[in-house]
């Protein structure tokens, strides 16, 4: 996709780019749109592998993106302030990394120029995560971070 001459409009400030240029950024990974916890002592964000049911679990991108909020209204609509702002954004993901003055990673589309390359590089939720409409409790789908040790109340059956 990045051939000599060619806009590398992905290289400007992400306030300058246009709605086009903006939406293009989004590698397919769908990582955003798995649901996150938060521990309600700490204020800690713990991520999971349910996906919103939006989610095309085989390509990683929304079944109705454009009408998504109408399905999900607490679906987020990313800004380049949010980009900056949201420490759950994966570390990957391109609108973090810009909005951080950080390159695309080798295996973006923009810069390979294969929309599949996202998917090989294990980057993308395809193949990790299970719907939310059959995924029972979330609780049951955190997925810890090395080195944090889950801690559980112990619930006597009395």
């Amino acid at each position: 996709m990045s051939t000599p001459g060619a806009s590398r409009f992905w290289e400007r400030p992400l306030a300058s780019l246009d709605k086009r240029e903006w939406e293009a950024l989004c590698d397919g990974c769908g990582k955003c749109c798995l649901h996150k916890v938060e521990d309600e002592d700490s204020g800690r964000v713990f991520g999971t592998n349910v996906a919103c049911k939006l989610l095309d679990l085989t390509t990683g991108r929304c079944r109705d993106y454009r009408n998504r909020r109408s399905f999900v209204p607490d679906c987020l609509r990313l800004t380049p302030r949010l980009a900056a702002e949201l420490e759950w954004l994966p570390e990957t993901c391109a609108y973090k990394l810009r909005a951080n003055g950080e390159p695309l990673p080798e295996w973006h589309y923009l810069i390979c120029g294969d929309r599949e390359a996202v998917h090989r590089a294990g980057q993308s939720v395809v193949g990790k995560a299970i719907s939310e409409t059959i995924a029972g409790p979330i609780e049951n789908h955190i997925v810890w971070p090395d080195g944090v040790e889950p801690v559980f109340e112990r619930v006597s059956d009395a």
